[in-house]
């Protein structure tokens, strides 16, 4: 036993009481202490500083250089806060319903329902990306008709400039 002593010390260690004393009630006691001091696992709902971080990440994905606003096109920057903002907030309300209002029992029924504010939160951003893609083209497309419609019924420049000789 006073081998053990130094091999303790050296690791930081104190040896274990002897079984009878009263020392031994301790550990379990202050793991006891431990776990209240501890805060609780809570997986759901996020706290608002994780909702503002998805929102500063959505506005990241709209604004700048990524696969979806390269396919879409890129949204100005606080358009994209005002939409990303609507998004996040849409979806923590539709998972916020599918979890009945209340805070899940388990942390299992949580990750669920973080897992269906993630899908949500996607679903909305690529509807919202595709919204505004197809609605900058429709604007783009009537005015590449409308100059079309316009060079077939007027003559050419220099059509005019002979005719007028």
């Amino acid at each position: 036993m006073a081998e053990d002593a130094p091999n303790a010390a050296a690791e930081g260690t104190q040896p274990a009481p002897p079984e009878g004393s009263a020392d031994a009630a301790t550990p379990a006691s202050g793991a006891k202490a431990a776990e209240a001091l501890l805060p609780s696992l809570s997986i759901w709902p996020p706290s608002q500083r994780t909702r503002d971080a998805v929102v500063r990440r959505l506005v990241q994905t709209l604004a700048a250089p990524s696969v979806l606003s390269q396919r879409y096109g890129a949204v100005p920057e606080p358009e994209a806060e005002r939409a990303a903002a609507a998004v996040e907030a849409e979806a923590f309300a539709a998972a916020s319903e599918s979890a009945a209002g209340a805070s899940p029992a388990s942390v299992e029924e949580g990750i669920e329902v973080l897992q269906a504010y993630s899908k949500e939160v996607s679903r909305r951003l690529l509807e919202l990306a595709k919204s505004r893609s197809a609605a900058a083209a429709a604007p783009a497309e009537a005015t590449a008709q409308d100059s079309e419609e316009s060079s077939v019924t007027a003559p050419a420049p220099a059509e005019a400039a002979s005719s007028e000789e």
